[in-house]
């Protein structure tokens, strides 16, 4: 897998990079900063993008802005937004479209789990941070009354779906059956309005679409 890598702190951008190659895959090239890590992308045409959401010059969503900068001009490629805070402005559209994932940092630390990340989203699945998606989860609960209605289990099924887990994959997580997590995963995408896309390669993640959704026109109205 070709891979490009925009990062600001040039001790991460080196350890990435080496963990990368150790794994097998080819990093075409690094950028420290916003502009230099699109350039990156439109002269490599990449697998596979790794963004800091907050890089230079601005140190705010540039890296958010080069991933949907990057999307627009090719919708094959695979990204992945690295963060130490939760920020969704940008990250509806990108789950949207698919080959997406958006981890904290601090998950590149689970070798094998980022690893398996990185190659689902380049293959076009969508994962989201277990953190994050809980941390989203539980600060809509009150003003969300579709979210307020999901069980407790169904929050959880609902967290391993924004991961991008199959029902089987689920199942095991949970300790539950496949045909009991079917029917979890019925019973949120109905009660969150939301139909299945049998057109789709990242329907796992279409049920947090609807939160993600409101929690960006919270924040952008805020």
């Amino acid at each position: 897998m070709r891979i490009v890598i925009g990062e600001d702190s040039t001790l991460f951008r080196e350890g990435l990079a080496r963990l990368l190659e150790d794994a097998g895959h080819e990093v075409v090239a690094t950028g420290p900063d916003a502009p230099t890590a699109l350039a990156a992308i439109h002269a490599e045409r990449p697998d596979l993008a790794v963004l800091d959401i907050r890089m230079p010059p601005g140190n705010e969503d540039d890296g958010a802005r080069v991933a949907t900068a990057a999307r627009a001009a090719y919708p094959d490629l695979g990204i992945v937004l690295l963060s130490q805070h939760i920020e969704t402005r940008h990250s509806v559209s990108l789950v949207a479209a698919g080959r997406f994932g958006y981890l904290l940092k601090d998950r590149v630390m689970d070798v094998d789990d980022f690893l398996d990340t990185l190659e689902r989203v380049a293959a076009g699945g969508s994962a989201l941070d277990p953190e994050v998606v809980a941390r989203l989860i539980a600060g809509s609960r009150e003003r969300d009354s579709a979210l307020a209605r999901l069980t407790p289990r169904e929050h959880e099924v609902l967290e391993l779906m924004a991961e991008g887990r199959t029902n089987v994959g689920i199942a095991r997580r949970l300790w539950l059956t496949e045909r009991t997590v079917e029917t979890h995963v019925g019973n949120i995408l109905a009660k969150l309005g939301l139909a299945e896309r049998e057109d789709t390669d990242h329907r796992r993640v279409l049920a947090v679409l609807a939160w993600l959704e409101a929690r960006s026109v919270h924040e952008q109205g805020g």
